[in-house]
């Protein structure tokens, strides 16, 4: 395994980073106060190309392999969640479905745009009925002609306000369980197609979620995505593709909180010396370092994996379980070191703590995690 950067990752990596501190940091409370993106760092956004991480050059995008993305996605991962998840949903479960299960003509539609933030990408799966059980679709979609006509609800959908392009799961058979369910791209403009109920959250402001409402929304034929009863499995294959990156954002978020506990307990000085020289602070900061480097080690090596073309289900469901709890870990030890100023929401310690809970429960819960998990090891050891 050689997880070693490119000159050119490594240049893109420092050319984020720089962005980051100077573009997205500056406005971190702005985003924080007003719940939205400035559109200035959108549109730096689209210059950098960040909106095309997840697309091949061929597309308009940047090209880059999973651990060439994985870089970059620590980098942003080290700023504002709101920001973070705006961009990573497009370019992760907004985009990967096309890039990998899509036409020729589609690619052809819709990549370009994508890639350069023209048209943002978003994911609608989840229902009131169908959560952790993404099986229990009651979307419905029924072929008259040469289109599809959906209806159904999808709520808590990441990029819906923004949103141009979404990969939408829906029942084209009913009797035939999570076989009988399609993928479709459908546009914010097809007739029947609109947004309902904004989710107001405890954290990751900036990035809105909302109600999708399919009323006879017409989608044509050709924008069935991959084959006719292959959504199930299509949505699994795009939430496991995107696990790799969803964590290394996370793993630039605990560095993030390990640079900052670790200057305050070098400045705080209580009972006369910094607060680094108190064991039970020391011992903290050591066991969010280890976290850290455990979860940089599994991200890059999940993500070697994916540029290697093996199976990974197994391993990405460890890597979304583990990269969840451990920005947890670090943010809950992250406040404790800083006392009374890490529960205020001037500081930037109390809204990584209510971002980093969201991680345990998106793109598939903690508990699901675990039961995929089970279930390779399972079908492991019954071979």
């Amino acid at each position: 395994m050689n997880f070693e950067l490119s000159d050119e990752i490594q240049m893109l990596k420092k050319s984020v980073r720089e962005f980051v501190q100077h573009e997205v940091e500056p406005v971190a409370m702005q985003i924080e106060r007003e719940d939205r993106i400035p559109d200035e760092v959108i549109e730096k956004s689209k210059e950098m190309g960040l909106f095309g991480i997840s697309i091949p050059e061929e597309y308009g995008g940047l090209g880059i392999n999973m651990v060439g993305k994985c870089a970059v996605y620590e980098e942003i991962g080290a700023t504002h969640n709101g920001y973070t998840t705006l961009l990573g949903a497009h370019s992760g479960i907004g985009t990967v479905g096309i890039v990998e299960m899509g036409t020729e003509a589609q690619k052809q539609k819709y990549l370009p745009a994508m890639a350069r933030g023209e048209k943002i990408g978003a994911f609608a799966l989840t229902e009131p009925e169908a959560g952790s059980n993404a099986a229990n679709l009651k979307t419905t979609a029924v072929k008259r002609g040469d289109k599809y006509i959906l209806n159904g609800t999808k709520h808590y959908i990441t990029n819906a306000l923004v949103a141009d392009v979404f990969t939408v799961m829906a029942v084209t058979d009913p009797d035939k369980g999570a076989k009988g369910i399609t993928s479709f791209i459908v546009e914010k403009d097809f007739p029947g197609f609109k947004v309902g109920k904004v989710e107001p959250k405890m954290g990751l402001h900036g990035s809105q979620s909302a109600e999708i409402v399919l009323e006879d929304c017409e989608v044509p034929v050709e924008n069935v995505l991959g084959e006719e009863g292959r959504g199930y499995v299509n949505a699994l294959k795009i939430l496991a593709n995107g696990r790799a990156g969803l964590a290394a954002r996370n793993l630039g978020s605990c560095q993030k909180l390990l640079d900052m506990s670790v200057r305050y307990a070098q400045e705080r000085v209580q009972f006369g010396v910094p607060i680094i020289e108190h064991q039970a602070v020391a011992h903290m900061l050591a066991e969010m370092a280890v976290d850290i480097e455990a979860l940089r080690s599994l991200v890059y090596r999940v993500a070697w994996m994916v540029d290697e073309g093996k199976r990974v289900i197994k391993e990405a469901a460890m890597l979304k379980l583990f990269g969840s709890e451990v920005y947890n870990r670090v943010a809950d030890k992250a406040v404790q070191i800083h006392g009374g100023i890490g529960y205020i929401s001037d500081y930037p310690i109390e809204r990584f703590y209510r971002d980093a809970r969201i991680t345990r429960i998106y793109e598939g819960t903690s508990e699901i995690q675990k039961n995929i998990i089970a279930s390779q090891l399972n079908r492991e050891y019954s071979k």
